[in-house]
């Protein structure tokens, strides 16, 4: 098979994982004839440490799997699609060749399991081995870590590799049995627990030895996939706060569940990807990663899903009055990023400018604050904002988009949505509105 066979083959058997920037799913939003997609396969993007935007070679070593399970593309029971295998000398040829034309910035490689983890894992070794030692590649790298690889193997990996990840797959142990009968949770965790325990090794290391080797300096990462099992948006985020904490992961990724396979067990071919509940848990990752919510606080067992006319920050300040108004001129920072309209540069520069002045509405204006929805929410000096009339309905429509608020209030919602019409929304048809950051 010619290479370039293969290279569209791995790639678009690759562009599914959900651990760079694209996702994978086809957006209508230009029409016909605009420029970019996000369904085609081959280059995605990534962002480096220093916040960089850098374009990587997304591909598979192999497709071929010695796997069944239900949810993805390259099953060992799928014989509709076209298999291959790169050679190790094959990939790093290609990924130097496209370096030099300046198509990519790096490599980002996973694999299905051919023969078993450990030949799969060598073969990922070997080829980023040609990469960094014979064509002295100093890119940047992502691997994709074979659970139940031996961990000599992902030493490794991890030495030649900046960033590692595992992928935990399914949310729950019991979906994972169901649907990926011949994976478990112990042999995803206890190579995740390894990467940790390495990085944290190579630190150690590092301030000792300077020129010690570095063990995936980038961190690791892990992705779930969302809406092929039953679990609830609270147990996701939980879930996700649990793996923050215990393996210090940089970020876990959220992949919206794109039917491929005609299963019982699984939605059907015609279900639409539920983006929006994917958009909903990306906004939710990053309060608990930057603005310092719990997972508790964005929803609980009363609220155990997101409500799909409001992103979680804003859907929080409604529900707890009792927090508001703060007073901008004497309230911490961490009070200050729970106010809908302050985001973490406003809130930064609220904490500087008021140590020279007192802070009033046109004050914050000047600072970046998204007023329409901040008002509500703040005092001035003890203030509210000359002429602000506070009524629910008011409230909400600053916190929504029009067709938002308009389809809020064609549900008949109460003050907590009904789960029942959340789903609908949620995995409707339709691709959302998204809202623009956190503010």
């Amino acid at each position: 098979m010619e290479i370039f066979d293969k290279l569209q083959i791995l790639a678009d058997s690759a562009k599914y994982d959900a651990a760079c920037t694209s996702s994978g799913t086809a957006s209508s939003v230009a029409g016909s004839g605009g420029m970019g997609s996000t369904c085609l396969a081959g280059v995605c993007h990534s962002f480096a440490a220093d916040g960089r935007c850098i374009s990587l070679l997304k591909v598979l070593q192999t497709n071929i799997c010695i796997y069944d399970c239900k949810y993805c593309l390259n099953r060992k029971s799928n014989a509709e699609i076209k298999r291959a295998v790169f050679k190790p000398e094959e990939l790093a040829d290609l990924t130097i060749q496209f370096y030099k034309r300046n198509y990519i910035e790096g490599l980002f490689l996973s694999s299905g399991v051919i023969k078993n983890p450990d030949y799969t894992c060598e073969l990922m070794i070997r080829t980023l081995m040609l990469l960094r030692n014979v064509h002295n590649f100093n890119g940047y790298i992502h691997a994709k870590a074979i659970p139940g690889a031996d961990s000599k193997l992902l030493r490794q990996l991890g030495l030649l590799a900046d960033r590692m990840s595992v992928n935990i797959e399914m949310p729950s142990q019991s979906s994972l049995a169901l649907l990926a009968p011949d994976k478990s949770k112990n042999s995803i965790l206890e190579p995740m627990g390894f990467i940790k325990e390495s990085i944290s090794e190579n630190c150690r290391d590092l301030t000792v030895y300077k020129k010690a080797p570095k063990f995936a300096p980038a961190g690791q990462s892990t992705q779930m996939i969302i809406g092929a099992s039953p679990e609830t948006d609270s147990h996701i985020l939980k879930l996700t706060e649990s793996l923050y904490k215990k393996y210090k992961l940089k970020r876990v990724f959220f992949s919206a569940y794109i039917p491929v396979s005609n299963d019982t067990m699984l939605p059907s071919l015609d279900t639409h990807p539920p983006l929006l509940r994917e958009h909903r848990l990306y906004q939710a990752d990053w309060l608990m990663r930057v603005y310092k919510f719990s997972a508790g606080e964005i929803l609980d067992d009363n609220s155990p899903n997101f409500n799909p006319f409001m992103d979680p920050k804003c859907n929080w300040a409604v529900n707890h009055p009792d927090f508001f108004p703060v007073e901008v001129n004497q309230a911490s920072y961490e009070e200050l990023l729970r106010v809908p309209g302050i985001g973490v540069r406003s809130a930064q520069r609220i904490i500087v400018a008021r140590r020279y002045n007192t802070l009033d509405f046109l004050s914050l204006k000047k600072l970046g604050v998204v007023l329409k929805r901040a008002q509500y929410f703040v005092t001035c000096k003890g203030r509210k904002n000359e002429g602000l009339i506070i009524k629910h309905d008011n409230i909400l429509k600053s916190l929504m988009s029009k067709k938002e608020f308009d389809m809020y209030k064609d549900a008949n919602c109460p003050k907590q949505l009904d789960f029942i019409e959340a789903e609908k929304l949620l995995s409707g048809g339709e691709r959302p509105v998204l809202t623009a950051g956190h503010k």
